[in-house]
């Protein structure tokens, strides 16, 4: 069979195609004019070897086996293979223009530079928090390994923290404490040790106390710093409650020396009455005298052992 008209002229028998080659032509083989026979066809018949890709078709003056000029501008891809719907009668095809730019030949969109910020700050942030991580693990390895590489200083080895607080001479000094045998007696005043339970040396108390005008008075010496003290007086009361007056440094305080049953001992048994009671005064740096006396209007039927200080205006 040989290309072109082969005897039928019956469509069906024609070769559709025989145009395009050179046996077909020389029989008379003509391309369709309504591209192929089918309807609505395009026309895009060319002879073999006729269409020249990488341009928009013929140029005037351009001859077979000829490479056209190839136009291209900034912005526009520089095809090398030119569709059929890019040649004149071809369909219109609907072409999308790219462009790096922004300039009045169309809109375009150029580097993302804020993502490339975004991305560069978290790299740095990596680096930087691995940095962190390996010094901490240095750390432990030192303490896992048992370094012998001293610490850094502390704060109080490498900063002077300064003179210390100087120490209160009274908290360093113990305050004197008499029994009743050192104590100066007046009046009826004496000393005894029949009744029990006295906590002085030898059991030694003063009685004869429960007259007008008896007293004891405490000349205290090495008294470290004026201020505050408070006196405590060691006593028993028979079973009743009982009061003197304090003087101190020749004033009389306002504040009696309180001899209350705080023992709760029956009437009559200074044995378990002793018990104690404290007064608030002020001492002067040095010598000092403290009197317990009994004056008019005091109730004073009660044995005296001791006298001592505490510094400060305390209760125990």
């Amino acid at each position: 069979m040989t290309s072109g008209n082969n005897g039928a002229t019956t469509p069906e028998d024609d070769d559709p195609f025989g145009y395009l080659y050179a046996d077909g032509q020389a029989n008379g083989a003509q391309p369709p004019s309504g591209g192929y026979g089918y309807p609505n066809a395009v026309n895009r018949v060319r002879t073999v070897g006729q269409r020249q890709y990488g341009q928009q078709g013929p140029q005037p003056g351009a001859g077979y086996g000829q490479t056209p000029q190839q136009q291209g501008s900034y912005g526009q891809p520089n095809a090398h293979y030119a569709a059929p719907e890019t040649l004149p009668g071809g369909a219109p095809t609907t072409q999308t223009s790219y462009s790096t730019g922004t300039g009045s030949g169309g809109r375009g969109r150029g580097p993302n530079t804020k993502g490339l910020l975004i991305g560069a700050i978290a790299v740095v942030a990596a680096v930087v928090i691995g940095i962190g991580v390996a010094m901490l693990g240095g750390d432990d390895d030192k303490d896992a390994k048992g370094d012998d590489t001293p610490a850094t200083p502390t704060q109080s080895q490498t900063k002077d923290s300064g003179p210390s607080k100087t120490a209160d001479p009274g908290d360093e000094v113990e305050l004197p404490k008499s029994d009743a045998k050192t104590l100066a007696l007046g009046g009826t005043a004496a000393t005894a040790s029949d009744v029990k339970g006295a906590q002085a040396d030898g059991g030694v108390y003063v009685t004869g106390f429960n007259q007008a005008g008896s007293s004891v008075t405490w000349t205290v010496n090495g008294i470290p710093k004026g201020g505050k003290y408070t006196v405590y007086v060691g006593y028993s009361v028979p079973g009743k409650d009982g009061n003197a007056t304090l003087t101190v440094n020749g004033t009389p305080s306002t504040a009696p020396v309180n001899l209350k049953n705080y023992a709760h001992a029956a009437e009559g048994d200074y044995e378990k009455g002793w018990t104690k009671t404290y007064n608030y005064i002020q001492l002067n740096k040095g010598t000092n005298t403290i009197k317990v006396s009994c004056e008019e209007g005091n109730q004073c039927d009660a044995l005296l052992d001791q006298v001592w200080l505490v510094k400060g205006w305390v209760k125990s």
